[in-house]
């Protein structure tokens, strides 16, 4: 019965999006994401990620929609899985130790949690956003997994835009990663530590990338191509 209600809520989230801003985060130095990389590397840290790419860019989710069936919800695209691909690499590249990964059951966070390729990935409805959360027992199981992680490596958490809002009171963009300490006393049961910018993917350089190059006409000079 719990669940229903979520998927009912969660579809009709996209038309109170219009009315607002999507990417208001707190007014963060530069310096942060090498202070956020920093503690994901020392462990006992908090990756709170929002899923990636997924047109056309704010919840909810096509009317009749099914959990059990990705083909009906709002996916990742060519650029959400280059996101999350370009995550997990920028995850080993820095040596983070991942110690446990959760994720929502929308495919949309599955598929970037999976992605990531950096663990086993579990689902939980913890990281499901409601339209209450003043009143959510799973906003309340959220900050109490948060509150009590120690490590001794880093705790994933791949979510949605809202779940992020109730708990932390703003909206990340697709793709970006909210580094959280915690433990502390404030309501969120952690502390800000810094964000990291959701990775750049170009679509065009992969498919140039990928795309055979055109032969070239009798008596092309190639000291001239570009």
């Amino acid at each position: 019965m719990i669940e229903s209600r979520i998927l009912c809520q969660l579809g009709r989230v996209a038309p109170c999006v219009l009315a607002i801003s999507l990417s208001i985060t707190p007014g963060l130095a530069a310096g942060d994401s090498n202070e956020a990389w920093a503690a994901l590397v020392k462990g006992g840290h908090v990756a709170l990620i929002r899923h990636g790419n997924a047109p056309p860019g704010y919840g909810g989710d096509p009317p009749g929609f099914k959990i059990d069936d990705c083909k009906t919800q709002r996916n990742v695209d060519e650029q959400g899985r280059g996101e999350a691909r370009a995550l997990g690499e920028a995850f080993r590249d820095h040596g983070v130790r991942v110690d446990r990964i959760l994720s929502s059951p929308w495919c949309r966070c599955l598929e970037t949690a999976r992605l990531m390729a950096v663990g086993p990935v579990e689902t939980s409805w913890a990281l499901v956003p409601d339209r209450a959360p003043s009143v959510s027992e799973r906003l309340r199981e959220l900050k109490e997994i948060v509150a009590a992680w120690r490590g001794p490596g880093t705790l994933v958490l791949v979510t949605h835009a809202f779940t992020v809002r109730a708990l932390l009171g703003f909206l990340p963009i697709q793709g970006e990663t909210v580094v959280l300490k915690p433990g502390s006393g404030s309501a969120a049961g952690a502390d800000l530590v810094g964000l990291i910018a959701a990775p750049e993917f170009s679509t065009r350089l992969q498919r140039l990338e990928t795309t055979p190059p055109a032969p070239r006409s009798p008596g092309t000079n190639v000291s001239k191509e570009r």
